[in-house]
């Protein structure tokens, strides 16, 4: 067994879309990065990562590289099920958690836990997806941005 845990957070932008687990999200901001900025698939890939042995998203996915520019983080996150592949690993569970203040993320939970597992073909049980606030402390307490934490558990085939 290999644990591997993932973090990512990203500020807030009036002019990008939010989009959480691959989720768009009806709401006045998004999220400003590279890609997407798909702060709970960037937690979830790093975890994945970090179990591998395969260092952070930014080595194998730079911020810099054009290749990268708005693509969506479900496609990051199926060539990193190929990554796991190759080094012969499956995923057991994955279990991460959104903090944000706005907008309220309970509704859209299932649907985030399916497109995870969906792309990383395993069983809806192995994802967990949970959301919290800060109760109004600090930047995302602000509404200036969003985190994400995971853990990732991986077995050899």
């Amino acid at each position: 067994m290999r644990v591997g845990i993932g973090y990512d957070v990203h500020k807030l932008d009036k002019r990008r879309k939010l989009i959480l687990g691959g989720v768009e999200i009806a709401f006045h901001k998004g999220l400003l990065g590279h890609s997407d900025a798909d702060v709970l698939v960037h937690a979830i890939i790093d975890a994945l990562l970090g179990a591998a042995g395969l260092r952070d998203i930014g080595v194998q996915f730079p911020p810099d590289d054009p290749e990268f520019k708005n693509i969506s983080s479900l496609v990051l996150l199926n060539r990193m099920s190929k990554l796991l592949d190759k080094k012969g690993l499956e995923i057991v569970n994955i279990d991460a958690v959104v903090i944000a203040e706005q907008p309220k993320l309970s509704p859209l939970i299932e649907d985030m836990r399916r497109n995870i597992s969906r792309t990383l073909d395993i069983d809806l049980e192995q994802v967990m997806v949970k959301a919290t606030t800060t109760d109004g402390l600090g930047f995302i307490g602000a509404g200036e941005g969003i985190a994400a934490s995971s853990v990732a558990m991986l077995e050899e085939k």
